[in-house]
């Protein structure tokens, strides 16, 4: 028999439509507003069904077990570790695998900036689950939603959930672009770490990740908006400011340190990516 609350241990929240509608016209919970939350441990026989769309965005993280969700009769599986982004104002259909139930924490929002924010995941009908990097910290945010809007609602308690629930959109959108570990743009990404010192060969450095350095660079664009060796770049200036900022090496030492063997070359290159000289940037804060 489907049943669509009253787990044991199930924690939730329906914060009251009046207040809802109140919060919608103050600041910060306008632009993002949670409107329901919960947990719900081995749901066993769960399930929704919703003919009439609602006006919320529904994010759904599987922590345990399975589930499935369908729209317009294609069905989706989703798995422990994946998070299910159901859009507002589409019908859909969604429950706990029968052999597996799943354990889930779940959130409604709404608000001007929620389409955005819900958007920016990268969902969409034909997939609409993603896998997680960290489920710890996305539980601990859910968590900090649920926990907030417990006990009455207060204004204060409303901007809170709306804070976390922000970080957990923006925590979700953020993890479409990390790379997973052990999959080419993390291996290339570690082997640029651990050689700042080395000349790096685009198409050296795919083949030894197992792609073509078209795709590599793809890659790239798409995590870090550069390519490759714009990123190599990148580490090497975070190591030469580390190390003006910690130490009182001379430039040529902060220079070879960072992978630089001519002094000069990097500090016109340290100047171009940060409009100030390496002395410049150390004595910042001198006057």
């Amino acid at each position: 028999m489907a049943i669509q609350e009253g787990f044991h241990g199930e924690r939730l929240v329906v914060v009251p439509r009046p207040i809802v509608d109140s919060a919608l016209e103050q600041p910060v919970t306008r632009r993002l507003m949670v409107t329901d939350a919960g947990y719900f441990p081995a749901a066993q026989d769960h399930r929704i069904r919703r003919v009439t769309a609602i006006s919320e965005h529904i994010v759904i993280v599987c922590s345990s077990g399975a589930g499935w969700v369908s729209f317009r009769n294609d069905i989706h599986h989703v798995r422990a570790g994946q998070a299910l982004v159901i859009p507002a104002k589409v019908p859909h259909e969604y429950g706990a695998d029968s052999n597996t139930p799943w354990t889930i924490w779940w959130v409604h929002v709404t608000g001007l900036d929620a389409p955005e924010l819900v958007s920016s995941i990268g969902v969409r009908a034909s997939q609409p689950t993603i896998d997680i990097h960290a489920v710890e910290r996305v539980v601990g945010l859910l968590d900090e939603i649920v926990t907030a809007l417990e006990r009455a609602p207060s204004q204060a308690k409303l901007i809170a959930a709306a804070g976390s629930a922000w970080k957990l959109l923006t925590q979700l959108t953020v993890d479409q672009f990390l790379p997973r570990p052990g999959d080419p743009l993390e291996r290339a990404m570690a082997y640029l770490e651990e050689r700042l010192e080395s000349s790096i060969r685009v198409t050296e450095l795919a083949a030894l990740v197992g792609v073509s350095a078209s795709h590599l660079s793809a890659l790239f664009h798409q995590a870090t908006g550069g390519g490759v060796l714009a990123h190599h770049t990148a580490l090497r200036m975070a190591r030469a400011r580390h190390l003006l900022d910690t130490t009182g090496f001379t430039i040529t030492d902060i220079a070879e340190e960072s992978g630089y063997g001519d002094s000069f070359y990097f500090s016109r290159q340290f100047r171009k990516y940060h409009n100030m000289s390496p002395t410049e940037y150390r004595n910042r804060d001198a006057t």
